[in-house]
């Protein structure tokens, strides 16, 4: 079969979810946060939710089940998954996690123009970067012995090790450019640089 383009993380977080029982876009919210899902796909605007939701339906891969009434709450529509739409999880799910995707985060397309900024601007970034990603590694160090302690299983835990993994080598490489930065071991000039952009190709 062929696989809808709309592929994304939530999407693909959403079709998950959905395989275990059906849910409203409010519970299906909920349990990310639960699942500490969060860490690695980005719910913070509902209206991303209820728009990959749409596209969705829309393919076939979700249908409404049904949409419940309560007088304590506002009208509420639940999705289920159809047997399409958990054919496609399976698929995206595998075709993530085997191939290498290009993909534009911000940090290294910040630092593909640090030209822009003097030494010590740089250095006192990285710095405030260095602080935020140590107290980020620690948050994720608690929350992975707290799952242990819970008996959680391995399995359910190899996406925070991977963030752990991720972070631990950025971090020991942040470090490693802040410390050149302050012996001076990494510098640069500007009359070069210049001169390395004017140059002929």
């Amino acid at each position: 079969m062929t696989t809808p383009r709309s592929r994304s993380p939530l999407a693909l977080t959403v079709l998950a979810l959905l395989q275990y029982k059906p849910l409203h876009p409010y519970g299906i919210q909920r349990l990310i946060k639960q699942w500490g899902k969060d860490k690695v796909v980005n719910v913070g605007q509902r209206t991303s939710l209820y728009r990959t939701i749409d596209r969705l339906t829309a393919a076939g891969l979700i249908k409404v089940r049904e949409t419940e009434r309560d007088q304590a709450y506002p009208e509420r529509t639940v999705y289920e998954i159809t047997d399409t739409g958990r054919t496609v999880a399976r698929e995206w799910l595998v075709d993530m996690l085997a191939t290498l995707k290009q993909e534009f985060p911000e940090f290294p397309a910040a630092l593909s123009h640090l030209l822009m900024l003097a030494p010590q601007e740089i250095r006192d970034a990285l710095e405030r970067r260095v602080r935020t990603l140590d107290e980020a590694l620690a948050a994720l160090d608690g929350d992975l012995s707290a799952e242990t302690r819970h008996g959680l299983p391995r399995i359910a835990l190899l996406e925070d090790e991977y963030l752990r993994v991720v972070m631990a080598a950025e971090l020991q490489w942040l470090r490693s450019v802040v410390d050149d930065l302050r012996s001076g071991s990494l510098t640069w000039s500007a009359a070069d640089m210049l001169a390395f952009a004017e140059s002929p190709e």
